[in-house]
């Protein structure tokens, strides 16, 4: 591939404002999702990412199933939620994406099956639990789910890992949106 010409693409398509990303602990998710529930009666819809589908002692980070049932109690009959994972089968998981395009749900509740090829200009939200879980590019790739529509753009990162090293990826999430410069600190 030597002789093959090389593209860097450095900047947002026109009309779009970089997200703003703030990495947060668990103790401030009760704000975030306030946020999140004010912006869905503004008619605009949110990602909710977990690590895991179901819970496991051996593994203690959110899943998708338990976080399903606390989100229900916490959000209005009037908004829409819907889960999201791998474990799928195709069609079903087509369904809920073409749903969540026609804002027919306000929430999508997903494991990192949203990570590439999603386009859904009126999500302006992308909340991630356990982000420690999960490297810098791959949080880039997700915060790459919202900031697709002419309007501000938020992601939140709930780290609860408790070590400098999470801390640290969490500032270099907070002030860069460069994909080079996130991928070069992910690999130190």
């Amino acid at each position: 591939y030597g002789d093959l010409d090389l593209s860097i693409l450095d900047e947002l398509p026109p009309g779009r404002t970089p997200v703003l990303t703030y990495a947060i602990t668990s103790d401030k998710r009760p704000r975030a999702l306030n946020f999140l529930r004010r912006h869905a009666a503004e008619g605009r819809q949110s990602y909710i990412i977990c690590p895991m589908i179901d819970w496991n002692p051996n593994f203690p980070v959110i899943d998708l199933e338990s976080y399903y049932k606390d989100l229900r109690k916490a959000f209005p009959e009037k908004y829409e939620i819907r889960i999201l994972h791998g474990k799928m089968k195709a069609a079903e998981k087509e369904q809920i994406m073409q749903e969540f395009q026609e804002n027919k749900v306000q929430i999508l509740l997903s494991t990192t099956v949203v990570e590439v090829g999603v386009n859904v200009p009126n999500a302006t939200v992308m909340l991630i639990e356990n982000a420690e879980r999960f490297g810098m590019s791959q949080l880039h790739q997700l915060r790459g789910r919202v900031g697709r529509g002419s309007r501000r753009s938020y992601c939140f990162l709930i780290l609860d890992g408790g070590s400098e090293i999470a801390e640290k990826r969490g500032q270099i999430m907070e002030a860069s949106s460069d994909g080079f410069f996130i991928a070069e600190e992910d690999l130190k």
